[in-house]
């Protein structure tokens, strides 16, 4: 192997494919990044076993060659080099890296030790937007769960049939469901399971590769997905990524969701939020627990939501905030991060709090988006 490419390209290059470099792995290849040639550029990838990314960088090649290498080491060294030009060469198993007056070695590995990036093959194929699916992601993977004791929990049901493709994830106390559309309809319904941190690693990829596409313009994501196989492909300009699918049924999730509802409350979004990140600050000591007390207006008074918390014996604290509300005087208890976390990736001005009874789940949705719908369980307190 013989190349050169800017350190800018490889820097770069690097920061993509390192997010799935495996950090606490009993297999140590999974710790190193693969720099192969590949048709004239210099092509960079790295596996967790879970998810594989894959990342081409514009380079001269005078000779092909390919070898595994320390993926952080490679990277720190880069990342302090110059903005200059690298000339990169391998020798047996040690690469050659030399920018201005800088130069290192480093022993790697045969590039046949390490292991296959997964080959998809046929599948479904679509295109999706690539800001509808990096916003999609962002309103629904927060919702998955973080432990493994579901594994089916961990990732987003993502669905798709005809032109539209839904994406779905649950944590056992919360939902949040989202309509998308597709720019490519599918021929057949499909539903996989994709873990929620592969999508969440895709979502931060998105922004850094958009646009180069001829022309500088966004590209669409190209994805294939081979349940056989029990993989998903994600396509963009200039990378690749590779993830394995969850295996197993997800939830009934549309039993979860509340059919009716006796109070609903409609109240600006950034005043419910400021109200619900305030309270949450009192709430730290006192188990998260965040209260809403929603009470219809009168003749000449409007409605509005208190929002309250307390930690015994340390400090409490009241925000009150005009409302419309529909229906009686409502009591509700949420968890406070569960409750922020979805205000925080609502974009439109105005939402809906539906509410039952303090025992039932609360229902919150976008005003003038009805694609989108978050469900919370309540939190048992004593008012």
């Amino acid at each position: 192997m013989k190349l050169s490419c800017l350190q800018s390209n490889l820097s770069e290059g690097l920061a993509v494919v390192g997010r799935a470099v495996a950090t606490r792995t009993a297999l140590p290849i999974t710790s190193h990044v693969l720099l192969a040639t590949d048709g004239g550029r210099l092509k960079l990838s790295a596996t967790n076993l879970e998810i594989a990314l894959s990342r081409w960088v514009g380079a001269k090649v005078v000779a092909e060659g390919a070898i595994a290498v320390p993926a952080r080491l490679l990277s720190d060294f880069v990342n302090s080099l110059p903005d200059d030009k690298i000339d990169i060469s391998l020798s047996k198993n040690s690469l050659s890296l030399t920018c201005a007056r800088y130069s290192a070695h480093i022993n790697g590995v045969d590039a046949s030790e390490f292991p296959p990036i997964p080959q998809v093959g046929e599948g479904v194929n679509t295109r999706i937007d690539p800001e509808v699916l990096r916003q999609g992601v962002g309103m629904v993977a927060f919702a998955a769960a973080a432990e493994d004791t579901r594994p089916v929990l961990t990732g987003v049901n993502v669905e798709m049939e005809g032109d539209r493709f839904t994406l779905v994830a649950a944590d056992g106390f919360r939902l949040a469901l989202l309509h998308l559309g597709l720019l490519d309809s599918v021929p057949e319904r499909t539903v996989v399971i994709v873990p929620a941190r592969a999508l969440s690693e895709l979502a931060r990829l998105l922004p850094e590769v958009k646009g180069e596409a001829e022309g500088g313009g966004e590209k669409a994501v190209e994805m294939t997905v081979n349940t056989q196989r029990g993989q998903a492909l994600f396509r963009l300009p200039g990378a690749e990524m590779v993830s394995q699918l969850v295996q197993g049924t997800f939830p009934n999730y549309s039993q979860l969701i509340p059919s009716s509802y006796e109070t609903r409350t409609t109240v600006a979004t950034a005043d419910f939020q400021r109200a619900a990140r305030i309270a949450s600050l009192f709430a730290r000591d006192g188990s998260g627990i965040v209260r809403l007390l929603i009470t219809p207006g009168g003749d000449m008074t409007p409605g509005k939501i208190e929002v309250s918390a307390k930690s015994e014996e340390i400090a409490d604290n009241m925000g009150e905030i005009d409302a419309i509300v529909e229906g009686g005087e409502a009591k509700i208890a949420f968890n406070g991060k569960y409750l922020n976390e979805v205000l925080g990736v609502l974009k439109e001005e105005k939402v809906v709090i539906e509410t039952t009874s303090p025992s039932s789940p609360g229902v919150l949705r976008p005003v003038g988006a009805d694609t989108y719908t978050h469900v919370i369980m309540p939190m048992f307190v004593q008012w």
